[in-house]
């Protein structure tokens, strides 16, 4: 008796079956649905709180837009105009581009030099660390009230105890004249965020394999050579990131010089973020001219930041 076998059905000529490709595109969807749907809070996030705003801020820059009651009008491009004939404008800028090169200088140096402190120490690295690390919690509303406390010549203490030591002879006004203003300014920021920037940049300093540093000491590198020729090179990202931020955030100080200065003495420290400010809220009350500012100030920041991200990225040598 024979067996007969079953004969053998070939797969269809499209590769899977018909209901096997179904299946296969309803899980596709399926994930892509998903994606979406987790995808769909940032979305909405950034188109209500950048999107719109930017385009509102489009249309007033283009338009008579009072604070107050006014009637509301195209009239690009007398905003702009308005704006750089602003007498303030150009002095604001020279002073926010002063202090952008030199919080930038002092707080990626700073902080480089606390990263290669904290580093190297053995015992102490983690309470050095802490104690680097715990002004950067505060608030900077809050640290700028502290210091304008602190640089009070009636009643905050640094004053009178430059008296005591014989360093000055009468009370000292941090904020009084121009110079002492923007310095004055300057030790508060680097006192607030050289912790953040140190942490930044130790994370790079770590993220270097030590067999580098090995193979160099083996090849009788100084630490000098070590330094210039291993860890900045290999610490360029690091660097990026800090120098990209620090610019940015610079640019755009208002907190720090509203609290402590109010953009004076005699106009001189009135930054670029606080004119807008000005023109809005005080003064002018001109929402239209204020927002052509701001145009202004988002359009340096996209140059700058590309000039940075170009420079940063570019091969060593050229």
């Amino acid at each position: 008796m024979s067996v007969q076998q079953a004969p053998v059905i070939p797969p269809p000529a499209g590769g899977l079956p018909p209901r096997s490709r179904a299946r296969r595109l309803r899980s596709s969807r399926g994930a892509a649905l998903r994606g979406w749907a987790y995808a769909a809070p940032t979305a909405l996030f950034v188109l209500v709180f950048f999107v719109l705003p930017i385009l509102l801020v489009g249309q007033m820059s283009v338009s008579d837009w009072p604070l107050l009651a006014g009637n509301r009008g195209f009239n690009a491009p007398d905003n702009f105009r308005d704006a750089v004939d602003n007498r303030f404008f150009w002095d604001s800028v020279v002073f926010t581009l002063t202090y952008t090169v030199i919080a930038t200088v002092l707080l990626i140096g700073l902080g480089l030099g606390l990263a290669l402190l904290v580093q190297e120490s053995g015992r102490w690295k983690g309470f050095l660390r802490t104690a680097i690390l715990v002004p950067s919690a505060l608030g900077l509303a809050s640290a700028s009230l502290l210091f304008y406390a602190l640089y009070s010549p009636q009643s905050g203490p640094i004053s009178p105890l430059l008296e005591a030591l014989g360093l000055v002879e009468g009370p000292v006004s941090f904020l009084g004249s121009p110079g002492a203003a923007l310095w004055s300014t300057v030790f508060l920021i680097v006192w607030r965020f050289a912790g953040f920037y140190m942490l930044l940049l130790l994370v790079g300093l770590q993220g270097i394999p030590h067999d580098v540093f090995e193979a160099a000491r083996m090849d009788g590198a100084n630490r000098r050579q070590t330094f210039a020729r291993i860890t900045l090179p290999l610490l360029r990202p690091s660097l990026a990131l800090c120098t990209i931020m620090c610019v940015t955030g610079s640019l755009l100080a208002f907190d720090q010089f509203y609290i402590l200065t109010k953009g004076g003495p005699d106009n001189s420290t009135i930054t670029v973020v606080q004119l807008i400010y000005n023109v809005a809220f005080q003064g002018q009350n001109d929402l239209g001219i204020a927002a052509a500012l701001s145009f202004i100030v988002l359009a340096a920041l996209v140059v700058i930041n590309v000039v940075q991200f170009r420079a940063m990225r570019a091969p060593e040598g050229k």
